[in-house]
């Protein structure tokens, strides 16, 4: 089921009775009637979710930067398959208003495509990597992701196995930056074709810096000119451009040696590419006597289909003996967020719960 509109014909539009559609016709009535300020929910994923209040320019500027930053301009066709009550698929909306596109919407699931005719043409999508991962699976859909025009992934990273994806794919394909405090993306990185990059490069009028501890710091239209501060390190490539490095409240200390969690995950996932492992994982801690915090593996799904020592073993040629998981646990299912973001946390917590009785 799929509902189309636009700012052309919203106001002729009768409300439509599904109540997700609804929901979405009345925030862009909301919009076209002027309304100036709206209330957004956090996902949670980094902290407690909570509601904050973003103001109608602080939208418009996100949406234009996105409009320039893509070349997506007047009569675009675009997907919105991403949940409309968060930042992101919020965002879509209000590009389609500002932008004057085309827009048809489908309540969020794990491959979108199939609730859309098959003929249908989108020159933009933007979609979390579970959803472009799902759609490369479904042969029912695999053939119709070349056809987008470009395709915009955030939400979470994008790992080795799904880059080597898409490096085969020839749609433009492009990973974002930001948080519901910088109104959706505020800096995109090429990840296939000739153009791929490394590094991110901010929209136009954001401007970046680092504090002591090396983590990023935005500011720009869409934060209304104040600075929001990050937790995530960086390395910072020129004024406007920076890699991301890990997130830095997802660093342990053992023995005394500080792990960046992200930066182990890279090593892992690379890993699991050679050994042809599947699956989802990430590293973790466990409380220590000794270390303080043990650096430890958590994988979905079950321990038949992998081979633990050889695991370990990889891992450990390619760093220290302290970045080396000393454990690999098992777990049937992770434990997601509201956005469909694993919530480690969580699922660490539940497990050492079961385990230890």
């Amino acid at each position: 089921m799929f509902w189309k509109t636009s700012s052309k014909i919203l106001t002729t539009q009768t409300p439509p009775d599904q109540p997700y559609f609804r929901k979405a016709f009345d925030f862009m009535k909301a919009w076209s009637d002027g309304q100036e300020e709206f209330v957004i929910h956090t996902s949670g994923s980094t902290g407690a979710p909570k509601n904050i209040t973003i103001f109608r320019s602080q939208l418009i500027s996100s949406a234009r930067m996105t409009g320039k930053a893509l070349e997506l301009g007047k009569g675009t066709h675009a997907l919105v398959c991403l949940n409309i009550a968060y930042i992101a698929g919020m965002m879509m909306l209000v590009r389609g208003m500002e932008l004057e596109w085309e827009l048809t919407i489908v309540e969020p699931s794990s491959n979108p495509l199939p609730h859309v005719p098959e003929n249908a043409v989108f020159d933009f999508i933007s979609m979390v990597p579970s959803q472009l991962m799902a759609c490369l699976d479904d042969l029912s859909t695999s053939d119709r992701i070349n056809k987008v025009g470009k395709i915009l992934l955030g939400g979470a990273p994008v790992g080795v196995f799904m880059k080597n994806r898409i490096k085969g794919l020839t749609v433009p394909v492009f990973q974002s930056y930001g948080m519901t405090e910088t109104v959706s993306h505020v800096a995109i990185r090429r990840l296939n074709g000739l153009n791929r990059e490394t590094a991110y490069q901010m929209l136009p009028d954001i401007t970046i810096g680092v504090d002591e501890r090396g983590c990023l710091h935005v500011a720009g239209a869409v934060t209304q000119g104040e600075t929001i501060q990050t937790n995530d390190l960086v390395s910072l490539t020129s004024s406007s451009s920076f890699v991301w490095i890990g997130r830095a409240d997802n660093i342990i200390n053992s023995g005394g040696v500080k792990i960046v969690l992200d930066s182990i995950d890279s090593v892992v996932e690379e890993v699991f590419l050679e050994l042809n492992y599947s699956g989802s994982f990430y590293s973790w801690y466990q409380n220590d006597e000794k270390l303080g915090q043990r650096l430890i593996l958590i994988i979905e799904g079950s321990r038949l289909n992998f081979d633990q020592s050889k695991l370990i073993e990889e891992i450990r040629k390619r760093v220290s003996a302290y970045e080396t998981p000393k454990d690999v646990y098992f777990v049937p299912r992770f434990q997601k967020t509201q956005t469909d973001k694993i919530d480690k946390r969580l699922t660490a917590e539940m497990f050492f719960t079961q385990i230890n009785g």
